[in-house]
């Protein structure tokens, strides 16, 4: 079959012949994949910046954002049946700890065993996953438009969901980098929230498309965009979602928080320095988030089947993988680059 592999770190990957994931566990699913998403991870894979933390043995199939049908499963498989239409979870986990079995799978005692990363990925024709990883999705779902719900929408969801108490009817939101994942996160918390949601981002483009999936206001990144959204909210957001978490954007979202609000960390790249007095004085809570749990993942699909989030992406033959890494890097897609077997 056709895969997307790592040879060499800061190297493009190269389109391969490899043979067939088989089912050889009792647990195993193969995936045809439909589509495979294409992230800012997977350059920092590419880029070797997880070389030293998590090594993996190169050449390396890329691809943690996958969706496709059931090719084969194990003999213990019992709820999937081949064709289903699935999304596939990021991390395989054992189901079996203290943590997975209380659903918070991102912080599984085996530790994080991503696809793309740590085994083979879905850049490629098929994909082997486990059945705990799996969700199934409605019948007829095009798997190519949702792939990147795997990860981006995933991670985006997670977070909102974790503000969701704190964001009642007299609430804000600021949604920082409109993006992949920050349309994304626009959607759900105009869906799970009644917050008014402000977008911020340094692209026109980016913030046209922020008002097209449900903003409320667009806020160019210009250096003025703190007193412009204290001028919106009175007092500043109750909570920011910053996608980029890079230095530039970090004291820019604390600096757009009320009182008592909180900075969701989702993007990364930086470094949080911040003053202790403005975070004492202020009782601001920095949160982390990464990715988002099984139950997550499965809440999300039905917000999807419902209408009430989308994907806006393009999409690449397998073949075109370095050209869709390359408009990546250049900042030329809007939304996620979905890589579609042919």
């Amino acid at each position: 079959m056709k895969a997307i592999r790592v040879h060499a770190y800061g190297q493009p990957p190269r389109l391969d012949d490899v043979p067939e994931p088989q089912p050889t566990g009792p647990d195993d699913v193969i995936v045809r994949i439909g589509g495979a998403g294409l992230c800012r991870t997977d350059l920092h894979i590419i880029d070797g910046w997880f070389a030293d933390v998590i090594p993996a043995d190169l050449p390396l199939v890329l691809g943690h954002e996958n969706a496709g049908w059931v090719h084969a499963v194990g003999p213990a498989v019992e709820h999937l049946a081949v064709g289903d239409p699935v999304i596939c979870h990021p991390n395989l986990t054992c189901g079996v700890c203290r943590a997975c079995r209380a659903g918070d799978d991102m912080r599984c005692a085996r530790g994080p065993s991503l696809p793309g990363l740590t085994a083979a990925g879905g850049m490629a024709e098929l994909f082997k996953t486990s059945a705990r990883a799996v969700v199934k999705l409605p019948d007829g779902a095009e798997p190519a438009q949702v792939a990147a719900l795997a990860d981006a929408g995933l991670t985006a969801y997670h977070a909102v969901r974790k503000a969701v108490p704190a964001l009642g009817p007299d609430s804000s939101a600021v949604v920082v980098g409109a993006g992949g994942l920050g349309h994304i996160g626009i959607q759900c918390l105009k869906a799970m929230t009644p917050a008014l949601v402000i977008a911020v981002d340094t692209s026109d483009e980016a913030l046209k498309l922020a008002l097209h999936y449900g903003a409320d206001h667009a806020v160019a990144a210009d250096g003025q965009q703190a007193p412009q959204v204290r001028d919106l909210t009175g007092a500043g957001a109750d909570a920011v979602f910053d996608f980029v978490g890079e230095d530039p954007t970090i004291g820019d979202s604390v600096a757009m928080l009320r009182p008592g609000g909180t900075y969701y960390l989702i993007g990364y790249g930086g470094t949080v320095t911040l003053p202790t007095i403005q975070l004492v004085l202020g009782e601001i809570t920095v949160a982390g988030n990464l990715i988002g749990t099984n139950p997550d993942l499965a809440d999300l699909v039905v917000l999807a089947s419902r209408g009430k989030v989308t994907l806006h992406s393009a999409g690449y033959p397998l073949e075109a993988a370095n050209d869709a890494i390359d408009d990546l890097r250049h900042g030329r897609i809007r939304g996620r680059a979905i890589l579609i077997p042919g």
